[in-house]
This record gives structure tokens, sequence and C-alpha cells, in this order.
């Protein structure tokens, strides 16, 4: 039989000009067999590329499959990788261009099957290899006086048009560089990857295929090319550990294209590569047109005046760098000059829109998934939610049904950890709204595999996972956090394991701290699950003794504690008072309310910090008629600075509004603060300026002018104006100003 003639092509992962060049090469090569580099498991599904479905960027996905214990897929210890393209790949083109020309198409790298082996597995391997990675570019880029690779690639074969094939010169310049590393620098994986490549070469040629493309990274086109034994190959390849994989293609985006993702074969902007690609004449006036065209649609004046000074500014830079075309660097320089006059936002929102050029790829339909992406994918078209790489706010009404099951499946998927949806705060501030940023992400299709441990529908896998969460919760508040996603995502089935669980628990538990941290979900969960329609009765019976047990545990629990203490209580205090304000029971209320007049009522054993804390929760709730004489009491000369600092850090938390309409507590803070010792009074500053510092601007204005009209004053009478030496007395009054968020003119 004769040898067929095999051709390497040497490419620069997703590079636009290597994708141009390979494409006519191999037009003009006419292969009738094209061996990529990827992972040959993959060789059964590549003809989907070929489907008009298919849009990039998309990925090769491989993964290890669920087992059979059911165990979820993060503790069985899977593995996953992926494989991406764009349409400015070169592999992405040698695909599309093997299809349609009737070409065999298989992939050549090592299977994934040896390269996802658990860490254990791999051990041996792993400790042959030495901790090398070279970067074969940025040397060529050094060596021809850049200092930045990608430009230098750019310059070199992107921005090439027309001329002799670039492939003999990249192949040589690889020889020349692997020979000045030396073997010793390649690690052992890389040589068994070329060892497998080198034999997928041979088996093509044993098959009969008389022309024979390979395309590959151009690093190893030496490796390729070199007479290498098979028995070497063989040798190299024997007893490597594998594992069982499956393999199937997913959409990609090109935020994970970029390099800045993490993605190691990742570039510097897929936005601008892919309009180098599809614009092959004219791209820079045609990226500044867009880019104008994008100004003009934020409400930017940018004229065709200024499209013109900024191609001819972007071409003159390229002119005094020596460089063939104007690159990415040159036009976002021009950019920034001429269409956004130096404005740097402008620039940002192009470099978003534009030189990442974020997009989402598709599949078609018959391609490979697991039966829970097939139900999610089911669910996102009966509910028209449609997934996007771009982040978007959705609002969602909850009256409305369509709204309702969107909401309950964001919920769910949440409980399986695929945050398609994070609930962001509402613009409104009825019960009936959410609001959603949706963002979709390719790692979610690993999600989705992992979780489909759980089951083949969302619904099913959610509940599942949600008992799951309920048996292994480690403490009353990890429960009750279960048991409001499970209403919100009204997980009916799973509700009554989740119950007992969280019944039990709070049966037992006998930590206030922790009953008041499980109170605010369970009371969420209860006030909306009507919103929903849900059935909240055996939530209703754990909420009402969680409330009794806080109320009366209450008053020892919070005797005798220090700072730190106080101020993670002071959290819990403020959360089970806002929790049954939303609940709105009057006899929670009632209940609430006098156990924290009974710690008041003895102040002596309470923090300042809490002591401040709860009078301003009883006076806002108006329980209270004689505030102003306990402020006066708190902050008195006989008071330890720090006791009353942290009394009135307690009592001004809850917002500015008090000083701005009660003159008398005004008088109070500022005559106290005033009368501190210098020593005193440096101490206490941080934390003064940490409570004012919370309060609106308005409110920190209208405070800090009222003191300033000298109608707050403390203690005696104030002298009358003749008799106060002002020169000596403006820093205090700007000083006390300032931390009250007014300055002076």
């Amino acid at each position: 039989m004769t040898a067929g003639r095999v051709e390497v092509f040497g490419i620069r992962h997703h590079g636009p000009g290597s994708a141009r060049a390979l494409r006519g090469a191999l037009e003009e090569f006419g292969p009738d067999a094209i061996l990529i580099e990827g992972p040959p498991e993959a060789d059964g599904i590549v003809e989907l590329a070929g489907d008009p479905g298919m849009v990039p960027p998309v990925a090769l996905l491989a993964y290890s499959p669920a087992g059979t214990s059911g165990a979820p897929a993060r503790e069985d210890g899977r593995r996953a990788a992926f494989w991406p393209f764009a349409e400015f790949s070169p592999e992405w083109q040698a695909i599309r261009y093997g299809l349609a020309a009737g070409a065999a198409v298989r992939f050549c790298d090592l299977p994934a099957a040896h390269q996802l082996v658990p860490p254990e597995q791999a051990e041996d391997t792993e400790k042959q290899a030495e901790d090398v990675r070279l970067d074969p570019l940025g040397t060529l880029a050094k060596a021809a006086g850049y200092d930045d690779a990608e430009r230098w690639w750019d310059d070199v074969v992107e921005h090439r048009h027309e001329g002799p094939s670039p492939f003999p010169a990249i192949a040589e310049a690889m020889a020349e560089l692997r020979e000045r590393v030396g073997p010793s620098r390649v690690d052992r994986r890389e040589e068994q990857r070329e060892a497998h490549m080198r034999r997928t070469v041979r088996r093509a040629r044993k098959e009969g295929f008389e022309r024979i493309a390979v395309v590959c990274g151009a690093w190893h086109v030496p490796a390729l090319t070199a007479k290498v034994p098979a028995a070497h190959d063989d040798r190299m390849l024997r007893g490597l550990p594998k594992t069982k994989i499956a393999m199937t293609w997913v959409p990609w985006t090109h935020g994970r294209l970029a390099g800045r993702s993490g993605y190691g074969a990742g570039v510097r902007s897929p936005g601008w590569y892919h309009h180098l690609f599809a614009a092959p004449d004219r791209p820079v006036e045609r990226w500044l047109a867009a880019a104008a065209r994008l100004l003009r649609e934020e409400d930017l004046h940018v004229s065709s005046a200024h499209v013109i000074e900024a191609v001819r500014l972007a071409e003159t830079l390229a002119a005094l760098r020596d460089r063939p075309l104007a690159g990415l660097d040159e036009v976002t320089e021009a950019t920034r000059a001429v269409l956004c006059e130096g404005a740097e936002l402008p620039v940002e929102l192009i470099r978003t829109r534009m030189v990442v050029g974020e997009r989402l790829g598709a599949v078609p339909d018959r391609t490979p998934m697991v039966p829970l992406q097939r139900d999610l994918q089911a669910e996102q078209r009966r509910l028209r939610l449609k997934p996007s790489a771009l982040e978007r706010e959705q609002d969602l009404d909850l009256r409305k049904p369509t709204d309702l099951q969107r909401s309950r499946l964001l919920h769910r998927l949440r409980l399986l950890d695929v945050d398609w949806g994070v609930p962001a705060e509402s613009r409104s501030k009825g019960t009936f709204r959410e609001t959603w940023t949706l963002m979709w992400r390719p790692e979610f299709d690993v999600e989705l595999i992992e979780a489909s441990a759980w089951g083949t529908t969302v619904r099913d896998a959610t509940t599942a996972r949600a008992e799951a969460l309920a048996a292994g919760a480690a403490a009353l508040p990890d429960l009750t956090s279960v048991a409001e996603r499970c209403l919100l995502a009204d997980l009916g089935d799973a509700l009554p394991t989740v119950m007992r669980a969280l019944a039990d628990r709070a049966a037992l538990d006998t930590d206030v701290a922790h009953l008041m941290a499980a109170l605010p979900a369970l009371v969420r969960a209860l006030r909306y699950g009507d919103v929903r329609g849900t059935a909240t009765g055996p939530l209703r019976t754990v909420v009402d003794g969680l409330v009794v047990r806080i109320c009366v545990g209450l008053p020892p629990a919070v005797s005798g504690l220090d700072d730190d203490a106080a101020r993670d209580f002071l959290g819990h205090v403020d959360a089970v008072h806002g929790a049954l304000a939303l609940l709105a029971d009057e006899a929670h209320l009632d209940r609430w309310r006098a156990a924290l007049k009974a710690l008041i009522a003895r102040p002596e054993t309470l923090h300042g910090l809490l002591e401040g804390r709860v009078t301003r929760l009883l006076l806002d709730a108006g329980r209270l008629d004689d505030v102003p004489a306990r402020m006066a009491r708190a902050v008195s000369v006989g008071a330890a600075p720090a006791r009353a600092a942290a009394w009135v850090e307690g009592f001004l938390s809850g917002g500015g509004l008090v000083l701005v309409h009660d003159e008398e507590l005004l008088r109070l803070v500022d005559g106290w603060i005033a009368g501190l010792p210098a020593d005193a009074f440096t101490d206490v500053l941080p934390l003064l300026r940490r409570t004012f510092g919370a309060y609106a601007a308005a409110e920190r204005r209208t405070i800090g002018e009222r003191v300033r009209r000298a109608g707050a004053g403390a203690g005696p009478p104030r002298p009358p104006a003749g008799d106060v030496d002002e020169k000596r007395a403006a820093p205090a009054v700007a000083t006390a100003l300032r931390v009250l968020g007014w300055e002076a003119p």
C-alpha cells in the first residue's frame, strides 16, 4: 500500500489569521482526511459541527458519567474538560471545511480518558513530569524585539491578507526553538500527547488515506514531522491510567475564550479577533464605525468626522510603530482620543461590548445531553427564558402564573448550585415582586451533568437535593434556610422531610443565638409562602415555638457580653425585630417588645451597645416615653466614655431621623460630644464617624445645619455671643461639624 502524503499545519489556537490561512491551505491541498488536535472520543459527534443549529462559540465537553452510587458529582470526584472553538479558531475552520468537502475528520490528541484520570490514579505519571511551561510564541516575539507575544503574532500572521503560506516559516521557527530548548525541557505529558498524534497519523496512512492534513498547535509541528519509530511511541503510551468518560458539545462564550478568564489558550480580545476574521477588508474603518454606532446608541455625540479622524490617527500610530496594520492597541488609543474625547467610561463600554464581544453559542437539539439538561431546555422554552451570555435583569410579578413559574425554576436551579439567576434588590417594595440578574455561563452545563445524579428533571433533582441538605444540616439556621428555599422553589414533596428535621432540631437546640439566627428565614418563608400559594401550616407551628423560646431565653443570653459578642448579638436582635415586623403578628410583637423592655430595666447587666439599640427600637415602636432621661443618664459625666459611646452608637444605628426631628436628643448628643476630654474624644471619634457616615447625605446635612445654628447646645445655657472667643472655638466647631458629615464653608 502506498503511504499517504502528510501535511502538518502549525496554527495558533483561536487566531483569525491562522484560520484564514489554514482554510486557504486546505482548499489548495485537498485532503481526504483531516486530523485535528483534540480528544479522539469526539470523533463520533464531530459531524454535529456541520448542523445549521451549531453556532460558535461552542466547546467539546468531556466528563466522567454519573456513578451508580447516586452520590452528587462533587462527592463522587468526577472531573470535566473543555475544548473551545470560535468562528475564528483554525480548528473550527478545519472541521467545517472537512465536513463540507466530504473528508474524514478526526481528532488526534491524547484521549480524554487519560487526561481526566483522578489525581490519585495519575500519581505515578505526574511524578515523571517536569514542571516546565514553555511559551514558544513569547520566545520568538522576544527574539524579534517585541515585549508582547500576542502583538508579534498579530503583526506576523493575523494582519497578513496575502502572500505565501505562513506554515513553512512557522514550522522552521518552531524547529529552531525546540532545538535550542532541548528535549529535556519538554514535560512527560507533552511527549505522550505528541506520541499519540504520531500514532494517529500512522493509522490514517494504514487505512489508505492519500492526502492527510494534520492541524495542531505550532509547537507540536517539529515533533510530528520527526522520524520517530512506532515502537518508541508505543512504549510511551503503554500502561497509561484511564477512566470512563462521555463526550458532548456545549455552548461557549467569548468571555470564556479571553485569557483573563484563566483559559490557558485564551486570547486578549475575542471580539476583535472575530472582527478580523469576519471583515478582512478595511477592518480598522469597519471597527471604528461600529464603535461610533455603539456610542451613538448610548446618546453620545459621535460624527462621521470623528470616525475619519480616528482612522487617520490609528493608521499614523501603526506607521510610527512600524506595524503592517493598526492593531487593537492603536485602534483603542484612537478611540479614546477622538471618539471618546479622553473619557474612560465610553472606552470601557467598547471594551466590554466589542473587544470581548460577549456572545453565547448554540448547539443543535440532537446533541447528546443528560435528561436533566433536556428538561431544563424544555422549561426554558416553555417559560420563554432564553439563556444569554450578557448580564440582564428580569423583573417578575408573582401574581402572574408565568412569572411565578419562572421564579420557581430559578430558585430550583440555585438549590442545584446552578446560579443562572441571582436575586437582586427589587425596585418595588411589594411582596409580589422579584428581581433577578440572569447570565448564563458555560460551566453550568457541567453543573447540570453533575446534578443529574439527583434526578432526571429539575423538580425531581431539586427535591432529592433538598432532602439531602436537610439530612446533612449541621445547625438550625442551615435547616431553616433549606425550608425557606423549598417554599420558594415550591418543593412540596421535600417539605415534609425538611419540616420534620426542622421541628426536631428546633426542639432540641437551646442556644438562643441559634434560635434567633434561624427565625428570619422561617418568617420570610411563612410570609411569602402565602404570596406564592404554598401551604405553610407546619411552618407556623415552628415559628410560634421559636418566638416564645427566644423571648424567654433572651435576658440570660445577653447578660455580661464583651464588645465582640455584643456586636454579634446586635445583629441577631435587629434580624429578629425585622422578622417579627414582617410577620405582623401582634401577639408575637407584644411578647418581643416586653422582652426588650425587661432588658433595659436592668442596664447594669447589659452592654451599652445593646442597651442603646433596644432603647431605640422601643422608641420607634412608641413604647418608651422617657428616652431623653435615659440618654441623659447614659451620657452623663459619671458614665464611662467607652460605655457612653457604645450606648450612643447602638441608639443612633437605626438612622439619623431621630436627631433631625427631636431637638432635645440632638442637644444631649451635642453636649456629650462637646464635654468629652481630649483623650476620650480621640477614642470615640472613629465610632462617631462610622455611625454618622452610615446616614444619608440629606440627614447628615440637616443635622449639621441644626448644630451650626447653635440651637442644639447641651448643659448650662450658652454665654452671649460676645463672651465667646470665636477664634479659639472655631477648630472645635469645625471638628464637630466634620464628625456630623457637614463641611463648613
